[in-house]
């Protein structure tokens, strides 16, 4: 049954990027009702299967395939709410294309790493606050990836007509700043709660990650100083965004995918 879930709720986000993928390559106006609901009816899917696979049994299930899901499901809803006020039309078939992938990896690859959170809230709340900062940054990286693409697309002059359904550039760029500052906000009170509540965050084995997340907390904080000092944009924005979601990336997953993925494997 959490397999059939799994693939009906892939093919509902299959659909909602099949909505959007013809209104980028041409000037037809992408309607954003029908893609909402769709994106909608597989988070729904998507949260229900990531209650078994997570809350399965005694204690939590947060194993690293379970976490991806979880990420991709926080970014999905997170850009999906958005879908009236901005126009994510270029992040949503990819941000969808990860969700369905992720969830069918999780639900199809089973693994396990248990922990107990109910009775440690305040690490609850160090773990809630990693998840939204590393997917907000996330988003931020995507729409780094966007800018790079506009950029290019008017140097080598190949808008030559205009589509309705990608944004201008500099609002790309405003909004990527304003997700980086949010990104950033979050990340410092990750570090803060870690070093608040956690006790063995620089023991042997997961001293990486918190020396991970403060280079990518350093990367992020030059970022905004040389943007809004300096006036920093363009490709060294789009550098500076990626290393950080690599540092993060490494930080969150990097020992998790040796330990799960490759030894286990």
């Amino acid at each position: 049954m959490e397999i059939l879930t799994a693939l009906f709720a892939s093919m509902l986000y299959l659909a909602a990027i099949l909505q959007i993928i013809p209104g980028l390559s041409s000037n037809n106006q992408i309607s954003a009702k029908p893609v909402f609901f769709t994106a909608v009816a597989a988070l729904t899917l998507h949260a229900y299967l990531l209650k078994d696979l997570i809350l399965s049994g005694s204690g939590q299930n947060l194993s690293m395939l379970n976490v991806a899901s979880l990420v991709s499901f926080i970014i999905a809803m997170m850009t999906t709410g958005l879908i009236f006020r901005l126009r994510l039309w270029f992040l949503l078939p990819v941000v969808y294309a990860f969700a369905g992938l992720n969830l069918a990896s999780a639900t199809l690859l089973p693994g396990a790493f248990i922990t107990h959170l109910e009775s440690h809230p305040e690490v609850l709340l160090h773990i809630s606050l990693a998840l939204f900062a590393y997917s907000t940054l996330m988003i931020a990286t995507l729409y780094a990836l966007q800018l790079a693409w506009l950029d290019y697309q008017l140097k080598h002059k190949k808008r030559q007509v205009i589509n309705h359904n990608v944004p201008p550039l500099m609002m790309v760029e405003r909004q990527l700043f304003n997700i980086i500052l949010v990104g950033q906000v979050l990340l410092t009170f990750t570090l803060m709660t870690g070093f608040i509540f956690v006790d063995d965050m620089f023991a042997q084995g997961k001293a990486h990650k918190a020396f991970l997340s403060m280079a990518a907390w350093v990367v992020y904080g030059v970022l905004l100083w040389g943007h809004y000092q300096s006036g920093w944009r363009g490709r060294r924005v789009v550098w500076f965004s990626i290393v950080g979601a690599f540092l993060l990336t490494l930080a969150y997953f990097g020992s998790r995918f040796v330990r799960e993925i490759l030894i286990a494997g």
